[in-house]
């Protein structure tokens, strides 16, 4: 199948990327900066420099691709940013996920969106798909206003919310997880929440989960994350035992004390049920995942 990416520099983008390659499909892989990625040359890769909040941009790239699938990973994904800029935050989550849609919906594309858990309110955790929305940031509300739009989609359609989404970077910046080892391996101080309750997930298994709906052709809305639930310090403190070293200047502080610009959930860990029944979705523990993401 021919499959648009959008995102496809960042940690998840490069794994469904890396997914669908090696399941044989054309992948078409987007993003606004330049090729990052170690794909060039694979069978079946092509790169797309282009910013899906561009109509004519997007006119341009869908007549030329004309894709089966539509995989929207694009997004502006860090909550205190979209506090500070929402004019911004609403262009690229909300009214670029709207321009893909209508792009998508020219061609009957299938077409995945990846959302997010920062669409509840985080007040009893283990949310279920159908559990109500209530977003206490300004990000959670422009990807919730992108989910609507994705419900709305003439054609078929997924929604994916996941958590907390970590491993060995392809390329580009550190997770949480590798940048918490540099900082316990180099001995610096550092203050790391421990009153909020997340289900981290392993991006390999996010990446298989959203392969698994498209070869299934599943639509509706699903929870990808991992089972295991933790803080991250938590997360922290595990990774420190994983490198067998003492974490001292690791410092647990809670949500409020760090006076961030955006709220964010306490509970927001996700019920994974559904995708286990309709996906045969498996994720690894998070032992597993810092084997994978540290490891080797």
């Amino acid at each position: 199948m021919k499959i648009l990416v959008t995102g496809s520099n960042g940690l998840v983008g490069s794994y469904v990327v890396q997914q669908l390659l090696d399941a044989g499909h054309t992948v078409f892989a987007s993003s606004r900066m330049p090729d990052l990625s170690a794909f060039d040359g694979r069978p079946g890769y092509r790169f797309v420099q282009m910013d899906f909040t561009d109509p004519y941009a997007l006119d341009a790239a869908f007549e030329a691709i004309q894709p089966e699938v539509v995989v929207h990973g694009g997004a502006m994904s860090k909550p205190d940013d979209c506090e500070k800029d929402q004019a911004e935050a609403y262009k690229i989550n909300t009214v670029g996920t709207v321009q893909l849609l209508l792009n998508a919906a020219a061609h009957r594309s299938f077409f995945v969106f990846l959302s997010t858990d920062f669409i509840f309110n985080g007040q009893g955790g283990m949310h279920t798909e159908n559990d109500p929305a209530g977003p206490l940031s300004y990000y959670g509300r422009t990807k919730l206003e992108a989910e609507e739009a994705v419900r709305e989609y003439e054609y078929p359609w997924a929604i994916v919310r996941t958590v907390f989404v970590y491993g060995k970077p392809l390329y580009g910046r550190d997770c949480f997880v590798t940048m918490i080892s540099k900082k316990i391996r180099n001995r610096e101080a550092y203050r790391v929440v421990n009153d909020q309750e997340r289900t981290p997930t392993y991006a390999g298994d996010l990446a298989k989960g959203i392969a698994a709906i498209i070869e299934k052709k599943a639509t509706g809305i699903f929870h990808l994350c991992g089972e295991d639930q933790l803080s991250p310090y938590g997360m922290a403190t595990r990774v420190a035992a994983y490198l067998g070293l003492d974490a001292p200047l690791l410092e647990p502080v809670t949500t409020a004390s760090l006076n961030a610009l955006a709220r964010r959930p306490l509970k927001s860990g996700l019920d994974i049920s559904r995708a286990k029944q309709v996906l045969g979705y498996a994720p690894v523990s998070f032992r597993e995942g810092l084997e994978k993401t540290l490891g080797g």
